[in-house]
């Protein structure tokens, strides 16, 4: 029998946590082209861009590769209910 060997999480996989959902939608994008504008509304090419080049570090880079998953799986309508709450 194959032991199990637990899978190690990617530091750059987002976690999908009521928390991080509620940041897109609050937090604004603090440099480049779309600076100032809700991470939950940079467009999905920008978005296409960071996935390919690289994420930012820390908490922004982990929110824009949050962000390219929910556009990328055209799931950007779980964030509607949170944007008339905030």
């Amino acid at each position: 029998m194959i032991p199990s060997i637990p899978f190690p999480r990617d530091a750059q996989q987002p976690m999908m946590t009521p928390e991080h959902l509620q940041l897109l939608v609050t937090r604004e994008m603090p440099y480049g082209k779309y600076k100032g504008r809700l991470i939950a509304d940079l467009p999905g090419h920008y978005l296409g861009w960071f996935a390919r080049e690289g994420f930012p570090p820390g908490e922004i880079g982990k929110l824009i590769a949050l962000m390219y998953e929910l556009d990328h799986n055209a799931l950007r309508h779980l964030l509607d209910p949170l944007r008339h709450r905030s």
